[in-house]
């Protein structure tokens, strides 16, 4: 709806022209009503209204003065000029003035129809003309900026202060939908990171390739992504199907010129590319998060073969021997080996099929008596190729591994708890719960959960935070580490929390824990 302003020193004229057309079904709402030419140009220097209909002659200022002033000061709306005069001089000084049109009172109703009609269609072809000129001004900025983030256009080729690149800091975002699910974007992360864009001072937001990107201009902008970071990533995940559960974030550095803008843009692009080796429910990935570069020297000595043939044998062994924590402890050496690995993801998924079968034909030699449901080979080459994450192949021939142990033999099921247990106590650092290691060991997380309850004579995450806390106990007293490292180093993100779970197992802080039996 586009907005009017009604000004006419006479009620009953004012009343009338709202009553005598449907204004709304022409496309326009009534915003406001002037009695005086000081109050319709008023109106107009604050208000700007889209349309004004002003008669000429009123007292404290004549309509025409107001709309001459108004034009002076840069008023663009739409004008209908009233008047009770039908002489030619004021309608060509209106005329002159820019006006739509020019009635006279008494106002026809199909006259005022006409005049609003054609303020109407200029308007939206203005409007048209505007959003074509922002959206070709706004794609050829993103194509320069574009360019300089992928090193196409080189620092003494950009003005920074044209592109507002003046602010202390900067970093880039590169973001993509969470779910593979969905066919696109639920959420804008800007939104998201509920930063307003004060005058393009704050963000850009551009598209860089295939790639949704946002560069962040300032450190409150880069707060805010903190902020989102420590939601992202608290210790519980977002809800599903909320905003935040929407979308997957690769941060480059935090960068102190504009001329290292570039650097970041490269960083938060190969951690986007590395999304393949994210954690369950990881829906953001910091600098911090993966190893700025793998391990060249045993990249440089991995042999495809080699890798296979030792996996297959120490796998078929901990199969044979029906042992859990083996099993699991395999599986996550080979998944931080496979990050090393100098493979891109299609090949790395081609080794895991390659690694399932070779396990596959061992067995069937080693059992070859007993009938073992291994999953058609097919359907295994399926799952592993539609797969998006690495932990998702591993969960899932975990799977299979139990199925095959069931077949060929194990059925006592009394060590379960102490195969959990065991599985804590060497992993508690890690992000583990009790979803993601149930998988490990055959059960669902609900029945899982209910028999550790039973045994353990607690639930899975208070038995977690105390053996977390007990060996944040021993880290405390053994040297003089900041708290918020130690928080990490046993499987804290956020420090906050692991004050809140420490005070209530011990009582204190952990700085007066280790005051108090250091004896400093």
């Amino acid at each position: 709806m586009y907005r009017v302003l009604i000004a006419d020193d006479e009620m009953i004229i004012r009343m009338g022209l709202k009553a005598i057309v449907d204004w709304n079904a022409l496309g326009f709402e009534i915003a406001g009503e002037a009695s005086n030419g000081a109050e319709a140009l008023s109106f107009m220097h604050e208000q700007s209204p889209d349309l004004v209909m002003i008669d000429i002659r009123m007292p404290k200022l004549l309509g025409l003065e107001a709309i001459k002033d108004a034009r002076e000061k840069g008023f663009a709306g739409k004008i209908i000029v009233l008047s009770g005069y039908s002489d030619f001089t004021y309608a060509q000084t209106a005329i002159n003035y820019g006006v739509t049109a020019y009635l006279t009172k008494p106002v026809d109703v199909d006259d005022l129809t006409n005049a609003l009609n054609k303020a109407r269609n200029e308007l939206d072809e203005e409007n048209r003309q505007r959003e074509s000129t922002d959206i070709y001004m706004q794609r050829a900025r993103e194509g320069v900026l574009g360019e300089f983030l992928t090193g196409k256009l080189s620092a003494e080729e950009l003005d920074f202060e044209e592109f507002n690149l003046t602010q202390d800091c900067f970093q880039v975002l590169l973001f993509e939908k969470y779910s593979h699910e969905e066919s696109e974007l639920a959420y804008n992360l800007a939104e998201l990171l509920k930063v307003a864009n004060r005058d393009g001072q704050d963000f850009e937001e551009l598209h860089v390739g295939i790639h949704n990107a946002v560069l962040l201009k300032g450190s409150h902008a880069v707060e805010k992504l903190e902020e989102l970071y420590n939601r992202l990533t608290g210790e519980q995940p977002p809800e599903k199907g909320s905003p935040l559960d929407s979308i997957f974030i690769s941060c480059g550095s935090v960068v102190d010129s504009p001329e290292e803008i570039p650097m970041s843009y490269d960083e938060a692009l190969d951690q986007l590319n590395h999304r393949f080796f994210c954690d369950q429910h990881q829906h953001i990935i910091m600098p911090a998060d993966i190893p700025s570069e793998r391990d060249a020297e045993a990249a440089h000595h991995f042999s495809r073969d080699s890798f296979i043939a030792a996996y297959t044998d120490a796998l078929v062994n901990n199969l044979q021997t029906f042992n859990r924590n083996k099993i699991a402890e395999t599986l996550k050496k080979l998944q931080t080996e496979l990050y090393d690995a100098p493979l891109d993801v299609e090949q790395e998924k081609n080794l895991l099929l390659d690694l399932y079968l070779n396990i596959k034909e061992k067995l069937v030699v080693l059992f070859n008596s007993q009938p073992i449901p291994f999953t058609d080979n097919s359907e295994v080459a399926g799952h592993i190729h539609k797969s998006f994450y690495l932990y998702e192949i591993i969960l899932f021939i975990s799977e299979q591994f139990e199925k095959i142990m069931n077949a060929i033999g194990y059925s006592s099921r009394d060590s379960i708890i102490d195969d959990v247990v065991h599985y804590i106590q060497h992993n508690y650092a890690s992000n583990i719960t009790l979803e993601n290691i149930a998988p490990l060991f055959g059960y669902n997380s609900s029945y899982l959960g209910k028999i550790f309850n039973k045994k353990m004579g607690m639930n899975f995450n208070t038995y977690l935070d105390s053996v977390r806390i007990e060996h944040s106990k021993e880290i405390l007293l053994s040297g003089k580490l900041q708290v918020y490292k130690i928080a990490e180093m046993v499987g804290y993100r956020n420090v906050d929390y692991f004050h809140i779970k420490f005070k209530k197992y011990t009582g204190l802080s952990p700085a007066e824990f280790r005051k108090q039996n250091n004896g400093i």
